[in-house]
């Protein structure tokens, strides 16, 4: 009786512990997933740096789980597309993620800065400030412990503060 008792436990745990999890499997949270997805900027969500010194107008970003990224950007009805590869952990400031991208299309860059996903209403929204690194180009990254608006030691406020939208 024992033996069968002991024998039932077992087989219980084994089949419970092999239950499918609920972190199995691709996740769509951004607070597990960083900026994975697709995303879209456009009038007063662009950057003013982008849109006064560059002209731009809307942008377009697609982020993979494989860690290489595509970018859109949209000026004067010319279509400019970046490609690369990046790199994301979370920071222990609050919900701010830091990011490195390494552009390889349409010439070689590196850019460095942070990001902060809105999960509270649908669209999520995404805080997006990153700075061009290599070749250097004397601009200073933000950081996620001086936060938004950090860029240049906050030296230009939010003007290369970045806002995108979710798309489903």
């Amino acid at each position: 009786m024992k033996k069968a008792l002991i024998l039932g436990l077992l087989i219980a745990v084994i089949l419970t512990s092999c239950k499918k999890s609920e972190d199995d499997g691709p996740s769509t949270d951004p607070q597990k997933i960083g900026l994975v997805g697709e995303w879209y900027s456009s009038g007063d969500n662009v950057a003013v740096l982008l849109s006064t010194y560059f002209g731009v107008d809307s942008v377009y970003a697609k982020f993979e789980t494989n860690n290489t990224y595509l970018v859109e950007s949209f000026a004067d009805g010319a279509k400019t597309t970046y490609t690369g590869t990046f790199v994301q952990g979370k920071s222990s400031i609050g919900t701010i993620w830091n990011v490195t991208l390494n552009q390889s299309s349409p010439t070689a860059v590196t850019s460095v800065g942070i990001f902060d996903i809105s999960t509270a209403t649908e669209p999520y929204t995404m805080q997006y400030e990153v700075v061009q690194t290599e070749p250097n180009i004397q601009a200073t990254p933000p950081t996620a412990e001086a936060g938004f608006g950090s860029t240049n030691g906050g030296a230009i406020g939010t003007w290369n503060i970045q806002t995108f939208v979710k798309l489903p």
